[in-house]
């Protein structure tokens, strides 16, 4: 894996981003080489509407977190990619349960990124998106 830092925070000496611990999130499998993860979150009965089901836009923000730390694996722990546009269908309503994310990069240049992520409740897949990331450079005064 490139990134140093994403690799500190799998090995549990950083800590996980504050979305990502409000998600429930937890890496399951990290493949930096290829661009892929797979990622389970707490469907939590906070996320839920008024007829109990998770509230899209908590399952669109799972999806962004599993898309977005597949990228993050395979880039230099000087860059990063803040996701420029995210598309969602949501597939099957979801309750209080817990949920794989799968994530994975189509295509990178050097600059421009497509993503790919599915959420499952057991083998069903209840929703599924594709994003673009860009990547960037942290500067020297970000530091």
């Amino acid at each position: 894996m490139r990134n140093k830092l994403f690799r500190k925070v799998l090995e549990g000496e950083l800590p996980m981003p504050k979305a990502a611990l409000t998600l429930g999130a937890k890496v399951l499998a990290v493949d930096g080489d290829a661009g892929s993860i797979e990622m389970e979150f707490d469907a939590k009965e906070e996320f839920t509407n008024p007829m109990g089901k998770i509230q899209g836009g908590f399952l669109a923000a799972m999806l962004d977190d599993t898309m977005g730390p597949a990228l993050t694996a395979t880039l230099d722990e000087s860059q990063f990619a803040p996701t420029f546009e995210l598309k969602t269908h949501f597939i099957a309503p979801v309750s209080v349960v817990k949920v794989l994310g799968r994530g994975r990069v189509v295509s990178r240049g050097s600059n421009i990124c497509v993503l790919e992520g599915e959420l499952f409740h057991g083998e069903v897949l209840v929703a599924k998106s594709t994003a673009t990331a860009l990547i960037r450079s942290f500067s020297s005064s970000a530091k």
